[in-house]
């Protein structure tokens, strides 16, 4: 069954400074939402540089606004080198408030910022809410360190307004994996308003396959947009040198936001190896992870529910600054099971790192572990939005029996 809705709008909002992950999880709920209601329409604010790179269903579009980006020491520059951040940042708050009011949503979900980057969606937020949106806070299951969450978030007073303006907060993951505010004075009202939805699950789209799967068995080394990958990828290749006897075939994405200069030394440096095929990009990272015998990753959140969705061997190795959300996941995953971890330093032992990368495909795959694992947050979310309509009780609601 699916409703048809004669018209109803959800504006998304992913902030995008550093990587694609809130872009890719923006883009994965709403073709999930198209896909189970027609005559919904979304559109997606996004900050990121390569917005247009992706592919998106009928009525999900988007709005790109002037990139920033996160260094890493974890402050932020605009990415256009004639604008200072502040000149910027007006500008993305200006498009932001002019697309709410000329797009008109019925509902309005924030990614993982409560009030945007630099407070740039309150004003916003306090708009919508005037005219009665019903707005969403989405976070994921792992937002950082409590300790560092908490003390930026004091900061910003964020925990009150989250309180102040928002109607619902849906965690990405199951209750019993991770609570990201874990550690912090939370209150009532707030729990009130949170739903553990569950980890989004990933599937294939029907398009033909990329020109960069190989042929046969391969392990997929990504690092997901790259910014800060490059000391991984050495460490696989320098694996690859240190032990003749590591021979399987192995993919490795450098992702689009890798400096140019450390992807032309990595493409360099992995040509000498015959096992390694380096790429830089493609956009649809689902295909190749289905395709692959096991992952390699930094483990966000994208690439974690990728390898769940495929059930894939998967060893991680996490960034652990200037964000602790990779490490605090890649622990928790590894305490159930779900994958192996190495840190950094242990990654930079070739030795140690190769033997990892040869058992790393007979590695039990994540459902041996966990086989009640939890996948269901498309439809969860997808209950919520139509219980949320139920609310509404629009007369023009049908519903199309048999419809797909």
């Amino acid at each position: 069954m699916m409703r048809r809705l004669e018209d109803a709008r959800i504006l998304m909002y992913s902030h995008d400074t550093f990587g694609l992950g809130h872009l890719r999880r923006c883009r994965t709920i709403a073709h999930s939402l198209v896909e189970d209601y027609r005559g919904l329409n979304v559109l997606i604010i996004s900050g990121a540089t390569i917005a247009g790179a992706f592919d998106y269903r009928a009525r999900v579009d988007f709005v790109k606004i002037p990139s920033v980006i996160k260094l890493r020491n974890g402050e932020y520059t605009s990415l256009a080198q004639h604008m200072d951040l502040h000149e910027t940042l007006k500008m993305r708050q200006s498009i932001i408030r002019h697309t709410a009011e000329t797009f008109q949503p019925d509902i309005f979900i924030v990614d993982k910022e409560p009030m945007g980057l630099r407070g740039e969606v309150e004003e916003t937020l306090s708009y919508l809410k005037t005219r009665g949106t019903t707005l969403v806070l989405g976070l994921r299951e792992v937002m950082d360190a409590p300790h560092l969450l908490d003390a930026e978030w004091k900061q910003s007073d964020t925990m009150r307004k989250i309180d102040r303006f928002y109607d619902m907060v849906w965690v990405y993951g199951p209750p019993d994996f991770y609570d990201p505010l874990t550690g912090l004075d939370v209150p009532a009202g707030v729990r009130a308003k949170m739903n553990f939805v569950g980890f989004l699950q990933r599937s294939l789209s029907h398009d033909e396959m990329p020109d960069h799967r190989p042929e046969g068995d391969y392990i997929l080394v990504t690092t997901g947009g790259g910014g800060d990958g490059a000391d991984l990828i050495h460490n696989v290749i320098d694996a690859y040198r240190e032990d003749p006897s590591l021979q399987h075939k192995a993919l490795v994405v450098l992702g689009p936001y890798m400096p140019a200069r450390k992807r032309r030394k990595l493409i360099n440096k992995g040509a000498k190896v015959p096992h390694i095929k380096i790429i830089e990009f493609d956009n649809r990272m689902e295909e190749l992870i289905a395709g692959a015998k096991a992952v390699v990753a930094m483990g966000g959140y994208n690439t974690y529910c990728e390898i769940l969705s495929f059930d894939k061997p998967a060893l991680i190795v996490p960034r652990v600054k200037p964000r602790e959300e990779q490490l605090i996941r890649a622990r928790r995953a590894a305490e159930l099971g779900l994958i192996e971890m190495l840190l950094p330093e242990e990654a930079e032992d070739s030795r140690r790192f190769a033997e990892a990368l040869k058992a790393l495909p007979d590695r039990p795959a994540p459902s041996r572990s966990s086989p009640d694992l939890r996948l269901g947050g498309l439809v969860n979310i997808s209950e919520l939005i139509g219980d949320w309509l139920d609310e509404r009780s629009r007369p023009h609601f049908t519903v199309v029996e048999g419809a797909s």
